[in-house]
């Protein structure tokens, strides 16, 4: 697997390119491939679960974490357009409250790597979009906390018209000012 890294303006936020292979047929990639990734971002890590979404357009999800067992997330597209933020919540961290975000398709191959310590959260630009993604530790919804997507200090643009779909937990999301943090 050859893959291209591209920080993100959050340095620890990758975006990871894999090298695709094309002929008269269609394409193949290696989506992951646990040697090359360490190779190529210097991050040894053991991925533990798979998660699959389908969502349809302006479904926001988001923005996600863990206070204890934290997820590293390696996320990917596989059906749709979606616009993928990052928000670091590590407080001893110089970037703390900053985020990052990038659009991900199908169409392109690209990966994101979102490592632990950081909120996580989507929303749906196509139709419909098909997220992929893997996690460092379990889900565990005693720990799981949300950041509320609209929060005015973080400012997020999120491209969309109108309100997003959101989920009730969602819309219960603190601001940052009030959520529980890493140290």
């Amino acid at each position: 697997m050859t893959v291209k890294i591209v920080p993100a303006n959050l340095a620890e936020v990758l975006i990871i390119e894999p090298q695709v292979f094309g002929d008269e047929r269609g394409s193949f990639y290696e989506s992951y491939n646990e040697r090359a990734f360490a190779a190529a971002t210097g991050i040894d890590v053991r991925f533990v679960q798979d998660n699959h979404s389908r969502s349809a357009r302006n479904v926001l999800r988001g923005l996600h974490y863990q206070i204890r067992q934290p997820q590293g997330k390696l996320v990917r597209v596989t059906a749709g357009e979606i616009y993928d933020v990052a928000v670091d919540l590590r407080r001893g961290s110089r970037t703390f409250g900053k985020w990052t975000a990038t659009v991900m398709s199908s169409g392109s191959p690209r990966l994101c790597w979102i490592p632990p310590g950081f909120a996580h959260g989507f929303v749906v630009l196509s139709e419909q979009a098909e997220v992929q993604y893997k996690t460092t530790d379990y889900w565990a919804p005693q720990h799981e906390r949300c950041i509320i997507w609209n929060d005015r200090d973080l400012g997020i643009p999120w491209p969309i018209k109108g309100d997003p779909i959101v989920s009730e937990r969602d819309r219960a999301g603190l601001p940052l000012a009030r959520a529980e943090v890493f140290p």
